[in-house]
């Protein structure tokens, strides 16, 4: 089993390498030129994503759209994710995180237009869409839609599923002395009171756990910037520094150049907000609006609030605490940035953790469904989310690297198929685009 898991581990490292990371943040750029710069509208599209009222056809409403889709990519990158990007690339790893987020946007934008306009409406009038709708139906390559489907299906019980569930059982563990079997029977019984009545309510779960858990932790980060307050200036020069030289990184980054602040930065960008990956536009499809580029206008700001609003200001925290410098990495760093907070600051990192990670839970489970229904069928919606919650109660018991590795090789690679249909459909998204732009942002 060691053997399969170094195996795995390898295969991961590749599919995630320079090329991946590459094609992905290149087609960040693509859009965003071919889009006119599409991130200029953001402030009109928060304003939208905060409206509930029905405007079209759709099983949920902007808002349920956007924080089902927050759910599921709001979650350990942002904390965890950044705090290995600046051990393994330096503070300038924050400022080409940022970055990506900001490129990313165009990204998002586009894959959940196309997920509106190639959408379908089933036989028991649910709304359906995503990446294997749009290469069948806008490339006519079901094949390729199929595969997607299939590594979609298999990185949801990973990523999505049974890691979070190991997560949470360790930390309530490690900090609570909870066994795992208790905090597992807890999770099991919260996602199936949850995921067992479909779409409508996890939207409704994560409408109001998404804003709560968000503002909590953007709240704690800023208590800790306060506290820190002297040294900010001096913070933010060094990533911007930092980004461009690596001459910055001390003691243990001690030749962590550019090109690892890049690699870094830019990999846990992209890992964060998951623009390109193919994952959120299944639940952007789902949206009750009145022409794809408002709904796209919507799942934007998604990766505007995970990347350039979340990871910046963890970034921001984790470089002002300095422990960076002292050899902390990973969860060591946020535990040591959050200590300056008297008293509460474990509780403010754990409760932000759990809730981080329970979300995404939640949300991925509406991923994994939608792929199995496309390839079952929605008699299969039903074992489906039984297999799921049992799934949870698993993860939480049996720690499984391997499902870890096996999963993000799946993740990386659900982003090749969606990434064909935004880039061979680019002509389709620039033309809806300026059919309806200027009616919804005037």
């Amino acid at each position: 089993m060691q053997g399969l898991d170094h195996i795995l581990k390898h295969i991961g490292d590749f599919v995630w390498g320079p090329p991946m990371l590459i094609l992905l943040f290149g087609t960040h750029i693509y859009l965003t030129f071919r889009l006119g710069f599409i991130q200029k509208y953001i402030g009109k599209a928060i304003k939208i994503s905060f409206q509930k009222k029905r405007e079209g056809k759709g099983d949920v409403s902007h808002f349920g759209s956007l924080t089902t889709a927050l759910a599921a990519t709001i979650g350990t990158g942002n904390i965890v994710g950044v705090a290995t990007a600046i051990a393994a690339g330096g503070p300038g790893a924050v400022l080409w995180m940022w970055l990506t987020g900001v490129f990313g946007i165009a990204t998002k934008y586009a894959e959940a237009l196309l997920a509106v306009k190639y959408r379908i409406t089933t036989k028991k009038g649910h709304m359906a869409g995503g990446p294997m709708y749009v290469l069948q139906l806008g490339l006519k390559m079901k094949w390729l839609g199929i595969i997607f489907a299939i590594f979609t299906s298999i990185a949801a019980f990973g990523i999505g599923n049974m890691v979070q569930a190991n997560s949470i059982a360790m930390m309530t563990k490690d900090t609570l002395n909870i066994p795992t079997w208790v905090s597992g029977i807890i999770m099991t019984i919260l996602t199936a009171v949850v995921i067992l009545g479909g779409i409508k309510s996890i939207a409704r779960a994560c409408e109001k756990l998404v804003p709560f858990m968000a503002i909590f932790y953007i709240v704690g980060c800023l208590i800790v910037l306060v506290i820190g307050y002297k040294t900010i200036p001096g913070t933010i020069w060094l990533i911007l520094k930092d980004s461009l030289t690596g001459q910055a990184a001390i003691g243990g980054f001690l030749g962590a150049g550019m090109r690892e602040a890049i690699r870094y930065g830019v990999a846990r960008g992209l890992f964060s907000n998951e623009s390109g990956l193919g994952s959120a536009p299944i639940v952007a499809a789902a949206a009750q609006t009145r022409n794809p580029v408002r709904q796209a206008l919507v799942s934007s700001t998604g990766t505007f609030w995970d990347t350039v609003v979340v990871c910046l200001i963890t970034g921001l925290v984790l470089v002002n605490s300095g422990g960076w410098i002292d050899g902390f990495r990973g969860t060591e760093l946020t535990k040591n940035a959050f200590s300056a907070i008297p008293f509460v600051g474990p509780l403010v990192l754990n409760v932000g953790l759990l809730t981080f990670v329970f979300s995404t839970i939640l949300g991925w489970s509406y991923y994994g469904e939608k792929a199995t229904e496309y390839l079952f069928g929605t008699k299969a919606i039903k074992p489906y989310r039984c297999l799921w919650v049992g799934a949870v109660m698993v993860g939480s018991v049996v720690s499984l690297p391997i499902v870890w590795n096996f999963a993000d090789i799946m993740n990386a690679l659900m982003a090749i198929p969606n990434l064909i249909s935004l880039l061979l459909l680019t002509p389709v998204i620039v033309s809806v685009t300026k059919t309806h732009i200027h009616k919804e942002v005037k």
